[in-house]
């Protein structure tokens, strides 16, 4: 296993069959309290800020505490979202934008050393969480105003909208420090 070296119980007791358990790095956290653009076509953009955090409570079924889609529905595939850090390198360097932070695309977890693609309609493990990859996130016209045209075109390409999950179990996650 490369993207998943190691499996792991995800601190369960009980005998449930081991899930793999993913060997990448959290590189950022982003949460937000509002919609920015979701149900907004043909309006303009809402500016509920989006917050950093160095750590976030993950809860079973629910999402990220704090979190806009926290609690949403039973069985909600956007429980949280993951985002990989090459993607927003690749976006950078595509539009030119050497600065553009990694919130604009307002998902909650940057993550590094995971091919993310692999891991949809898949169970996991990240930092101790079981985590079920349930959708292909795919970006909005709405990147096209905050990055530049073609944003959108160019992240519905080979999976760099990210991945939508559900959390299976409780707890916490964490940045790493580069190389920890």
């Amino acid at each position: 296993m490369d993207q998943a070296e190691r499996t792991s119980h995800c601190g369960s007791s009980s005998a449930v069959a081991a899930v793999p358990a993913w060997t990448g790095r959290l590189v950022k956290i982003y949460i937000s309290k509002g919609h920015d653009y979701w149900g907004r076509s043909g309006e303009g953009r809402l500016q509920s800020g989006i917050d950093e955090l160095k750590e976030i409570e993950c809860v079973a079924g629910m999402g990220l505490r704090g979190d806009r889609y926290f609690g949403t529905k039973p069985g909600f595939k956007g429980q949280v979202t993951f985002f990989d850090q090459k993607v927003v390198d690749e976006m950078r360097q595509q539009f030119k934008l050497a600065k553009l932070p990694a919130s604009v695309f307002r998902r909650n977890l940057i993550v590094s050393g995971v091919d993310l693609s692999e891991w949809l309609g898949k169970r996991f493990c990240f930092q101790n969480i079981e985590f079920e990859g349930a959708q292909e996130c795919h970006p909005c016209h709405w990147m096209d105003r905050v990055v530049g045209p073609g944003a959108a075109g160019f992240m519905k390409e080979g999976f760099r909208g990210g991945l939508r999950a559900r959390i299976h179990g409780n707890g916490f996650l964490s940045v790493q420090p580069h190389g920890g």
